[in-house]
């Protein structure tokens, strides 16, 4: 995905009420961005760190700008635009970037199930493969030494999508969690047991059971944002 145009760069302040932060731009102007990221945002939102934000050019928005992307500690960029995870999947999908993915050639996106939850992407083909159910997870909780983590607080909406995938796979379906990793720091992906023990429980027992786990990472700059290369995930 290439951005619409060239982002604000600035210096973050401070973030607040959850959907809110403070940034100075390189010119010496303060503005209040909008911070599309409900999360902990455990080290990505530190004091001085370099933004990148986006006009929304929406006259009907309070806060024009909304942050996209901020420089980490280590050099690498983090998108903590949560939502943009799904699109940047769908895209790799279309491309057949994801290798294990890529005889499908129907993707289908808030697939809602007879429970009327609904799942990221329900994928099918006419090439003799089963239909499947793909959940996306966006990471971008560094641990260190390149290992990242989800999720960054506890999340009881996790384990259930996890739940509700192995009640499809009981109906036949092929079923996949996806990590995609927003953050370039991170080389390896694991289930936050110290943050979570409830999910990392679940994730494992899944696993044990059959759930396929795949993780990529994405590559960002000041031009474009895109998934690029396969994570290992280990337990």
């Amino acid at each position: 995905m290439k951005w619409p145009e060239k982002l604000l760069q600035g210096r973050l302040l401070k973030r607040y009420k959850r959907f809110l932060a403070d940034v100075v731009l390189d010119n010496g102007e303060e503005i209040t961005v909008h911070c599309p990221n409900t999360g902990a945002m455990t080290g990505c939102a530190e004091l001085g760190s370099r933004v990148y934000l986006l006009n929304s050019h929406n006259p009907k928005r309070k806060y024009a700008y909304t942050w996209e992307l901020v420089k980490s500690g280590c050099g690498g960029m983090i998108c903590i635009h949560s939502a943009r995870a799904n699109n940047l999947v769908a895209e790799a999908l279309v491309v057949g970037l994801i290798a294990p993915l890529a005889r499908y050639t129907d993707i289908q996106r808030e697939k809602t199930l007879v429970s009327g939850s609904r799942i990221d992407f329900f994928l099918s083909s006419n090439e003799g493969v089963a239909d499947c159910y793909v959940e996306v997870k966006s990471v971008t909780l560094h641990c260190g030494d390149g290992v990242g983590a989800f999720p960054d607080a506890v999340s009881a909406r996790a384990v259930r999508h996890i739940e509700e995938l192995l009640a499809l796979q009981q109906q036949g379906m092929r079923v996949v969690l996806l990590f995609a990793v927003l953050h370039e720091d991170i080389e390896r992906v694991r289930p936050a047991a110290e943050i979570d023990p409830l999910y990392a429980r679940t994730f494992k027992s899944a696993v044990e059971q059959g759930l396929e786990v795949l993780a990529y990472k994405a590559v960002m700059n000041e031009d474009e944002i895109f998934l690029a290369e396969p994570l290992p995930v280990v337990l």
